[in-house]
């Protein structure tokens, strides 16, 4: 029975030499003239007698299109492209607060700054407002106190999503402003 390694990636396989299944492809050598088409087999010949591999780039065309090429060197310089692009990737996490429609002014205060940290860190914020028992039927009040919420944050933060409710529960997304 084979092991397989949990923490390894399996990657598709690519169509690289033998893998290749296609009776005529057409051939591109290593400095990109082209060969013209050939069998497969003629085309293995040829890049082998290179001391090369052949690589299908596109499969799908009318002919197969491969490309004769140092296939480790290839796989290596993917790899080191992969890489570079994943670095410059940023990800961005939405930070949660829950308020309350019947908040105190330092509660209130206190979940600003919060907030405001967080948008300064380039983060989205998400406010959630909770109506619990017959506060469902005082809507406006909560509407106020985000109202408040965005004119305090409304010189950093912009409103991505405007004030909803779901259920018992109305939200708020702010999002840094673009300029900074």
């Amino acid at each position: 029975m084979a092991k397989f390694n949990k923490n390894s990636k399996r990657e598709p396989q690519e169509m690289v030499n033998e893998n290749i299944r296609f009776k005529e492809v057409l051939v591109i050598g290593p400095d990109g003239e082209q060969l013209g088409v050939m069998s497969r087999r003629e085309a293995l010949e040829k890049a082998f007698g290179m001391n090369l591999d052949l690589l299908c780039v596109a499969p799908s065309a009318k002919v197969p299109v491969c490309k004769i090429l140092d296939y480790g060197r290839y796989h290596f310089e993917s790899q080191k492209k992969a890489r570079e692009a994943k670095k410059k990737q940023h990800v961005t996490e939405i930070k949660a607060l829950r308020v309350s429609p019947v908040i105190d002014q330092h509660d209130f205060e206190t979940k600003l700054n919060r907030a405001r940290e967080w948008i300064e860190e380039g983060q989205k914020v998400k406010i959630d407002m909770r109506f619990r028992g017959r506060m469902i039927t005082r809507q406006e009040v909560g509407r106020e106190v985000l109202n408040k919420f965005t004119e305090q944050i409304s010189d950093i933060a912009q409103m991505e999503k405007a004030p909803n409710l779901e259920g018992n529960t109305m939200s708020v997304v702010y999002a840094p402003k673009k300029g900074k």
